[in-house]
C-alpha cells in the first residue's frame, strides 16, 4: 500500500452499515474450575482462518423469519439469539434445553448443515428444542474499519452447568471448525501469551473480561455472566497478539482500505514503542494517546517503517501527546527527524520482549520490518487487504521479491500488517505475492520480446488476464516491473519506447 500515484483517480468506496453477526460463549463448570469452549476454524475459512474461536456467524433472513414464526424467541436480540441456535445446531449438534444442552438429532443436522434455511421447519416440527431463557448478551462490539465491510456482533452466553452432564461435541458433518477444546480462560490466555495458538482479538478481550470477573464473584460464572450483562463493555484493546495492540488511523491510502494501522509493540507492562502513528486529526490523537494510555509501561520511542505520507504524523498535533524519541531508518531520517538510526539486524530490548529490526527495501527504501516470536510488523511489505504497490521510481519491484523471500523464510507466527485485518497464515499470503509478482513480471517480459514497445500495450498485454484492474495502477505497475528488467539487462528503453535485449 502506498500513495495513489500521480495522476490516477480512484472512486471511493463507500462503508455500508456494519453487517449483523452473533457468537457464542459457552461456559461450563469443570473439574479445575470454569471453562469456555473453543473451536479451531479451518484454514480454509476467510475469516479468521487457523483461529480459535467463539461459534457463530451472520444474522440472516432465516433467523428474522424464525422470530417471525416462533413466539419463544420474542424479546431483545431475538434475530442474534436465533441466529447463534441455528449456528449452533450446525457447528456444535447441540441446543439449549433446561439448566444445559442437549445433542440435535444426527439427520436434522446433516439437513442444516446441507440448507440453513431448513432450520426453521425443523424447528416448528419439534426436531430440536428453542429455549432463549438462560441466553445473555455480554457485549456488543462493532469490527474495527480494516475493510469495506464492518460487522456488529453480539457476544451471547450460556451457562451449560457441570462438565459431567454436557453432552460431547461432535463435529461431522460440518466444516467450519477442525476441533474444538474446552478450557479455563487462563489457560487460554496463557497460551495466547506463548503465541502457542492464535485466538481471535475480541475472543482475547472477552476472556480477559470473564476471568477478571470471575476474581470479583468467587468464580461462579452464572454470577459473572449476569454482571458482565449488566454493563456490556465494549471494545477497549485490539490485541492481535501479545504485546502487539493495533489502533486504526484514518489516512487517504489506496482502496478498499482506508485506514493505517499504528501499533503499539512490545511488553505492555514493560517498554514499548508506537509504530507508524499516522494521525492527521486530533481524534485519532486522542484514541492513541487513551491506548498508549491504557498500557502500564513506558512508552519508549515512535518509530516510523518509513516515510510514504500514510505512515507518517503531523509531527506538531504528534508532540502534543507524546514527548518520545523518534526512530527510522537512515532513508526515512530525509523526510523526518530521527533520534535513533535502525540498523538491519539490531535487536530492541522492549520489556520482556525483543525484536528485531529488519530493513527491507523494495516497496520503499530504507524500509524497516519488526520480527519476534509473536509474528512480523510487517509495514508495506504484506498487506491483509487490497495490495502493495511498487512505486516505479522509489521502490524496486527486483528487491521486493528478494526481500519477500526474506520474509517467508523467518516463518512468521503471524503478520501484522499497516492495512487490513492481521494475516493468519503468513506463508500463503507471501507465496501468494510471490507467485502473482513473478507471474506479472514474466508476462510483461514475454510482452516486450513479443514485440510491443509502447508502455500502456505492454501493460494492456501484461494485464490482460485481469480485465477489472484499474489502468492507470497497471500502467504504474508495468513500469516498475520494466525498470526492473531493464536493470536486469533483459530490455532497454529509447525516447520512451521499449525493447528487448538480445
Amino acid at each position: 500500500m502506498s500513495e495513489v500515484p500521480e495522476g490516477v483517480r480512484l472512486s471511493a468506496q463507500a462503508r455500508g452499515a456494519p453487517r449483523p453477526t452473533a457468537t457464542m460463549t459457552l461456559t461450563r463448570d469443570g473439574p479445575e474450575g470454569v471453562e469456555v469452549l473453543l473451536g479451531l476454524r479451518a484454514k480454509t475459512m476467510r475469516a479468521f482462518p487457523n483461529y480459535w474461536a467463539f461459534p457463530g456467524g451472520g444474522v440472516s433472513s432465516v433467523d428474522h423469519a424464525a422470530v417471525a414464526a416462533l413466539p419463544q424467541l420474542a424479546g431483545p436480540q431475538a434475530a442474534s439469539i436465533a441466529c447463534i441456535m441455528r449456528e449452533m445446531s450446525e457447528e456444535l449438534g447441540l441446543a439449549a434445553h433446561g439448566q444445559g444442552a442437549v445433542t440435535v438429532d444426527a439427520d436434522a443436522r446433516t439437513a442444516i448443515v446441507a440448507d440453513k434455511r431448513r432450520w426453521l421447519p425443523l424447528a416448528l416440527e419439534g426436531s430440536f428444542p428453542v429455549e432463549r431463557q438462560r441466553i445473555r448478551t455480554l457485549s456488543h462490539r462493532i469490527t474495527p474499519p480494516f475493510g469495506p465491510v464492518q460487522f456488529d456482533n453480539a457476544f451471547l452466553h450460556l451457562h451449560l452447568g457441570s462438565w459431567t452432564t454436557v453432552p460431547d461435541v461432535d463435529l461431522e458433518p460440518q466444516t467450519e471448525f477442525t476441533e474444538v477444546m474446552w478450557a479455563q480462560p487462563t489457560e487460554v490466555l496463557r497460551r495466547w501469551k506463548a503465541h502457542e495458538i492464535k485466538v481471535a482479538p475480541p475472543v482475547v478481550t472477552l476472556l480477559m473480561e470473564i476471568e477478571r470477573t470471575l476474581v470479583r464473584t468467587d468464580r461462579d460464572m452464572e454470577n459473572a455472566a449476569e454482571d458482565i450483562a449488566q454493563r456490556l463493555p465494549g471494545r477497549r484493546s485490539i490485541l492481535f497478539a501479545h504485546g502487539v495492540e493495533v489502533v486504526p488511523i484514518k489516512t487517504a491510502t489506496l482502496p478498499p482500505a482506508d485506514h493505517t494501522n499504528a501499533y503499539l509493540v512490545g511488553d505492555p507492562e514493560g517498554q514499548f514503542l508506537v509504530v507508524d502513528p499516522a494521525v492527521r486529526m486530533r481524534e485519532d490523537m486522542e484514541a492513541l494517546a487513551t491506548a498508549v494510555g491504557r498500557h502500564r509501561g513506558e512508552l519508549k520511542a515512535i518509530l516510523f517503517t518509513h516515510s510514504h505520507s500514510d505512515h507518517l504524523a503531523d509531527m506538531s498535533l504528534l508532540r502534543e501527546a507524546f514527548d518520545v524519541p523518534v526512530w527510522g531508518s537512515e532513508h526515512t531520517s530525509l523526510s523526518v527527524k530521527c533520534d535513533r538510526i535502525l540498523t538491519d539486524g539490531e535487536v530492541l530490548a522492549l520489556g520482556q520482549q525483543s525484536w528485531t529490526v529488519l530493513i527491507t527495501p523494495g516497496h520503499h527504501p530504507g524500509h524497516v520490518c519488526l520480527f519476534s516470536e509473536a509474528g512480523l510488523v510487517a509495514g508495506d511489505m504484506l498487506a491483509g487487504i487490497g495490495t502493495i504497490l511498487i512505486p516505479p521510481h522509489s521502490g524496486d519491484m527486483k528487491v521486493y521479491i528478494e526481500q519477500l523471500e526474506r520474509l517467508k523464510a523467518l516463518k512468521p507466527h503471524l503478520v501484522f500488517p499497516s492495512h487490513g485485518p492481521v494475516v493468519a497464515v503468513p506463508e500463503r499470503l507471501i507465496d501468494h505475492y510471490l507467485n502473482h509478482r513473478r507471474a506479472r513480471h514474466a508476462r510483461v517480459l514475454n510482452a516486450v520480446q513479443a514485440g510491443t514497445t509502447e508502455l500502456t500495450n505492454i501493460a494492456a498485454e501484461a494485464y490482460a488476464d485481469t480485465p477489472d484492474a484499474h489502468p492507470g495502477l497497471a500502467v504504474d505497475q508495468t513500469l516498475s516491473h520494466l525498470l526492473a528488467h531493464e536493470a536486469d539487462g533483459a530490455v532497454r528503453q529509447s525516447n520512451g519506447t521499449w525493447s528487448a535485449v538480445e
